[in-house]
Parts: structure tokens; C-alpha cells; sequence
């Protein structure tokens, strides 16, 4: 097998970066219910966890829209708005429509600085005009050629209770309005993802159905030197991203994490492609050996590469409790030599994440659904918000705290409390946390299959569905946070000055028949964590006899 590529580790940290997001995505007919679902884990040092929404409404003729740059606030400028917009709650829209993305940023010179539409703006616009996913596709790209798009290269989920597609666009640099992209409709029966690479190699260039393009998105890359074969050869991905090792290993991995769980014979023929940029690249989609479900789409979140080769417990790094974490920078240098950490799908600076389930067999008021959980989804806990929803649950809502005010009653802080308790002391507390995320979890997906097969529901009218629909996402919503908030406290208690307190069968703390606490657990560490210390500094800690005189 040839190597594919000469890999440049410099370049490659930037798809490491602070903003790196991951989005898995699976078709109807390769889903246990007939849902069409796509997940996203929006992963940034700087986002706070919260969920944004918009009313639908109806703007008089000349109503203009302003678009401020999602990352950074910037103003960019503002466009027309329609006679009628739809109401969005979160990534998802009263239609039924959801939207995902991750960046993979590109080639540099294709930045235009004039552009008017940022990638995260892109998709809040799209989700107050779109009915349908294939609508979606149709309406950012015409926005984009219309007004410029102000990202860098970019790969966008899409799905609706029937279809789901892929969306890569780049633009074209200073002076040059518009993008170049590509769309593939994941087929039926069949999962894909995208994790800050672009996915798309060849694709049928006279099927519509299930590929759209724009017309100069060969003819450019020519233009700019990206490419000069066949059009039947051409490469989205080679043409407009720049390849290097982790944009293989910590971009690709993650979604051939993803592959390995559900289709493991599949992934195996793209271990060298994400390993070391050998053979084929991995395929777009693969069919899975097991349909798979909301469940099995939220345990996929909190991946670290658990059974594979980039196991993340499995060296020095994860210390003395099995810690699957990386702090940052990504990379290091040791006797001038560069290495990196490997980047899995859970990660500790992840903002939010969802799993968005559109069911076209769900009551109207549910026909999408967002399961919707904040910071490390390994550890947070994920609850129902329903696309006709109209009020955000209160621990999910704009403005009740941010990154440097701690909010009482906001899910944020709630998991954050949590997660960084468990980054000290991973095995030992992780039981504890799992314990209470599965009694949360199993409780909102009993009290949602309940909604889903309720008769009386599915005949009302949207209007008092939606009461009944938002009565229940903030009931699970509000007390699955202060659960946490309980959560965090018990941990501190348990795990107090490196200690772990004994329980009753009850839960309780263990006590003396005289009241005060019994003689704690001394946890220690793992015996990997001793043979390093042996190793380093044995000579010097060795316990030696001594001979008094």
C-alpha cells in the first residue's frame, strides 16, 4: 500500500484546534424506530452551553435580517428577510428540519473577507426558512451565492423524518461572492459523519437525486491549480482541504470510531486510512451490522476510542486514574521530537451537544426532537426539547449565567461541577456519575416513548401539543440539573482529601454505632501509576532495611 501523503505535522495541529466539532449521522432505515437522527457535539474553550431560539414570525415587505458572526459577535451586515420565517428552538425548527456542522477550515486564500454569512448564522437562517432537509440544501446555498459566506471551509448535517444529507462548502477568496460545494443524500439504511475533514470524494455528477453541486465546483478548482484530471475523478475533499496527518488521525478517527462501533468489518479496511493515510480514503457511509438507536447515538457522544487502537486509558497520559483526557495545547515536543494527544468525540470543552431524532411517525409536535445535553457529553446527561416548543426549559436558556458567572439553576454549571470533579479522579467517581446519567436518561426516554404513544396526543391539535410537549421537557430538563447540582455535592463528600467513604446498601454514609463516620477507603492509584514512579525515582523511594546500632 502507498502512502497517500506527506504529512506535515505543523499544519496539522490547526484541525485540532479550539473549535472542533463532531457530527454523526444515521439514515432512515439504519435506525431501530425509523427516525432519521444526526448528532453534534459543539466544542469550544470559549461556548457557553445554552440554546438559542426564534419565534416564528412575519416580516413586512423590506424587513431586513442582521447577521452577526456566530464565534465572535461581529457584525457582518444584513440581508432581506421572507414574508415568513419558522420558529427554531436550538438546531432544530417547528418542521422538523435539524442542522450540524464542523469546521475544517481549508485553504486559507479561499477566505473571503467580504462575505456576509458566517457558518453558524448560515444555520439559524436556513432553519427559519427551510421545510424540508433537501429545501435546506437549496436555500444556504442560494444565501451564500447571493450574499457571500464569511467562513472557512465547512461540512454541515441536514436532516429531516425522511432524509438526511451532507453539505461541504468552501468559498472562493477576496473578490470572488459565493462558495464552491457539494451535497450527498445519505442513502437509506446507511450512517455516516464528519469530524473537521471533509468527507466527500468523488461523487455522481448526473444524479440529482441524491447529489448537488455547484457548477464551478470542478471548473474552479482547475481554475486555482487544486486539480487537473478527469471530472469523474475529482475529490471535493483533496481539492479544497489541506491534508495532513491529523486531519486523518483526529478527524477522520473520530468518525471511524463511530464506523468501528456499528460496522466493524467495514471499518477495518480504513484503519491504515485514518492510522497512517494508507489505501482508499474511508467511504462516505457504510451500513451498519445493527440498526441503532437514540441510546446507542447518545453512548457514541461520549466516546474515547475505548477497544481501539487510540484506546485513550491505555497510556501514561490517561495517570493514575484512567483518566480519558487530554488537557491542551494538542501537541508537544520532547528531545525536539513532535508528538500529539489523540482527540476523541467526547472532549472536556465541548459547549453542547444533541442527538436530534426527526420521526415522521412521532405526534406533529415532536416530529423532531432534541435530546439536548450540556458540556462533556461523557458526562452530562441528555433531556428532551421538542421542535414546536416555543419556551426553552429554564437551565437551558440564554442568559441564565455564562463562562464567568455561575447560575444556580443552569444545566451548564450543573455537568461542569461534575465533569471536572471527575477529570481527577476518573475511575473512581465515574460509576457514581453513570449511575445517576442512566436513572435521568432512562427516566426522560420512558417519559418520551410514553408521549410518542399516547393516542389522545396524536390527535390534538398542535397548539395543545405543544403544552403538553413543553410541560414535560422542562419537568426533566430542570430536575435532571438540580439532580446534578445534588451529584456534584455527594462527590465532593465521597471523594473528600483523596479519600472514598463507605456506603450503606441504601447509599447512605456508613457511621460508628457512637455517629461518626467510619474509616474511609484509601483509593490509591493504578498500578501503571506506580510502575512509572518505580521507573523515574525506584532507587530513591525503595524501602530498604537498616541495620540500628
Amino acid at each position: 500500500m502507498k502512502k497517500l501523503i506527506a504529512f506535515s505535522m505543523a499544519a496539522a495541529l490547526g484541525w485540532l484546534g479550539a473549535d472542533a466539532c463532531t457530527s454523526l449521522i444515521a439514515a432512515k432505515g439504519a435506525t431501530k424506530d425509523g427516525s432519521v437522527m444526526i448528532t453534534y457535539a459543539a466544542d469550544s474553550h470559549t461556548l457557553y452551553g445554552d440554546m438559542p431560539s426564534a419565534p416564528a414570525a412575519d416580516h413586512a415587505p423590506g424587513a431586513m435580517r442582521k447577521i452577526y458572526d456566530w464565534d465572535s459577535g461581529r457584525y457582518l451586515g444584513e440581508i432581506p428577510q421572507p414574508a415568513h420565517t419558522y420558529s427554531r428552538i436550538g438546531h432544530v425548527n417547528e418542521n422538523g428540519v435539524a442542522m450540524a456542522e464542523s469546521t475544517w477550515g481549508g485553504r486559507e486564500e479561499l477566505v473571503d473577507p467580504e462575505g456576509i454569512i458566517d457558518y453558524g448564522s448560515l444555520i439559524y437562517i436556513t432553519l427559519e426558512r427551510a421545510r424540508t432537509a433537501r429545501e435546506a440544501v437549496k436555500i444556504m446555498t442560494d444565501l451564500v451565492e447571493e450574499f457571500g459566506y464569511a467562513s472557512e471551509g465547512e461540512s454541515f448535517s441536514i436532516a429531516d423524518p425522511n432524509e438526511a444529507w451532507i453539505v461541504e462548502m468552501i468559498g472562493k477568496g477576496p473578490g470572488r461572492k459565493g462558495a464552491v460545494w457539494v451535497a450527498r443524500r445519505i442513502p437509506d439504511g446507511c450512517i455516516s459523519g464528519h469530524a473537521n475533514n471533509p468527507r466527500i470524494h468523488q461523487f455522481p455528477l448526473n444524479e440529482p437525486e441524491t447529489s448537488l453541486y455547484s457548477p464551478d465546483v470542478i471548473s474552479f478548482a482547475r481554475e486555482k491549480g487544486y486539480f487537473d484530471g478527469k471530472d469523474e475523478d475529482f475529490s471535493f475533499s483533496k481539492a479544497y482541504q489541506v491534508y495532513d496527518y491529523l486531519a486523518l488521525r483526529g478527524c477522520d478517527g473520530r468518525v471511524w470510531s463511530y464506523f468501528n462501533r456499528f460496522a466493524p468489518a467495514e471499518a477495518a479496511n480504513s484503519l491504515g486510512w485514518v492510522m497512517e493515510g494508507e489505501g482508499e480514503a474511508m467511504p462516505l457511509w457504510v451500513e451498519p451490522e445493527n440498526k441503532v438507536s437514540v441510546t446507542d447515538m447518545q453512548w457514541m457522544m461520549r466516546d474515547h476510542f475505548e477497544g481501539t487502537p487510540m484506546d485513550m486509558t491505555k497510556d501514561v497520559g490517561a495517570g493514575p486514574y484512567d483518566v480519558p483526557y487530554r488537557w491542551r495545547p494538542m501537541e508537544y515536543t520532547v528531545d525536539s521530537v513532535e508528538y500529539f494527544h489523540e482527540r476523541a468525540i467526547a472532549t472536556q470543552q465541548t459547549g453542547f451537544s444533541f442527538v436530534a431524532q426527526c420521526d415522521g411517525n412521532a405526534p406533529e409536535g415532536m416530529k423532531a426532537t432534541l435530546w439536548f445535553g450540556t458540556d462533556d457529553a461523557n458526562t452530562s446527561f441528555y433531556s428532551p426539547v421538542y421542535c414546536t416548543m416555543t419556551e426553552v426549559p429554564r437551565c437551558f436558556q440564554e442568559g441564565n449565567g455564562d463562562l464567568y458567572t455561575i447560575s444556580r439553576d443552569a444545566a451548564f454549571w450543573a455537568t461542569n461541577m461534575v465533569a471536572n470533579q471527575a477529570y481527577n479522579r476518573y475511575s473512581q467517581m465515574i460509576g457514581d456519575i453513570r449511575d445517576v446519567q442512566k436513572e435521568l436518561e432512562n427516566t426522560a426516554i420512558a417519559a418520551d416513548k410514553a408521549l410518542r404513544e399516547n393516542p389522545k396526543l396524536k390527535k390534538a391539535p398542535v397548539d395543545r401539543q405543544r403544552k403538553e410537549l413543553t410541560e414535560v421537557s422542562h419537568q426533566l430538563a430542570n430536575n435532571a440539573t438540580q439532580r446534578y447540582f445534588a451529584l456534584n455535592d455527594f462527590l465532593t463528600v465521597k471523594f473528600l482529601d483523596g479519600n472514598i467513604k463507605k456506603q450503606n446498601e441504601n447509599g447512605t454514609f456508613k457511621r460508628t454505632e457512637t455517629g461518626l463516620p467510619v474509616s474511609p477507603v484509601y483509593g490509591g492509584y493504578n498500578d501503571r501509576y506506580f510502575r512509572q514512579i518505580v521507573n523515574e525515582n525506584g532507587d530513591r523511594l525503595k524501602v530498604r532495611k537498616i541495620n540500628l546500632k
